[in-house]
């Protein structure tokens, strides 16, 4: 590993979403590693829909972020490798209001650019709220683990 390389922190992950819709979510990064990313966010009122609990689109929003970080790793700060999703799946479980809840993706096959994710999001209580698999592919010039800068 290099020194630029050590000094990545998950507050340099979860700097580079802070724009556009993924800063509008407000989650941020509680684990990144190669294979495996967890991603934390909590929830409030306009992430409910009129019902008052989370809206399918948050939930799906977070597992498709989650599922291309689990197969994006990328230590570098101020460099990421861009993703595309190809396709996802996912499944409702439980209802979920306003309190902590987590993304949790793991990588599960894939070759050089193309891989499978599968992603639970838990509430603070542990309950299963959502589950899904997703298929994604790395942009050109992000096969690599230092991949490309991120762009202002």
């Amino acid at each position: 590993m290099t020194d630029t390389a050590a000094a990545f922190s998950l507050d340099h992950a979860t700097a580079r979403y802070d724009r556009g819709f993924a800063l509008e979510l407000g989650f941020e990064f509680l684990e990144w590693t190669p294979e495996r990313a967890v991603l934390g966010m909590q929830v409030q009122d306009k992430h409910l829909n009129l019902s008052g609990v989370i809206h399918g689109g948050i939930l799906a929003s977070l597992l498709d972020i989650a599922g291309s970080a689990a197969g994006s790793y990328c230590p570098y700060p101020g460099r990421i490798r861009k993703v595309i999703t190809l396709s996802m799946t996912t499944t409702y479980t439980a209802q979920g209001g306003l309190g902590y809840i987590r993304a949790i993706a793991r990588r599960r096959a894939g070759g050089r650019r193309i891989f499978n994710a599968s992603v639970d999001i838990v509430a603070a209580d542990e309950r299963l709220l959502a589950m899904g698999e997703g298929t994604f592919r790395l942009r050109s010039g992000s096969e690599d683990s230092q991949g490309v800068p991120v762009e202002d």
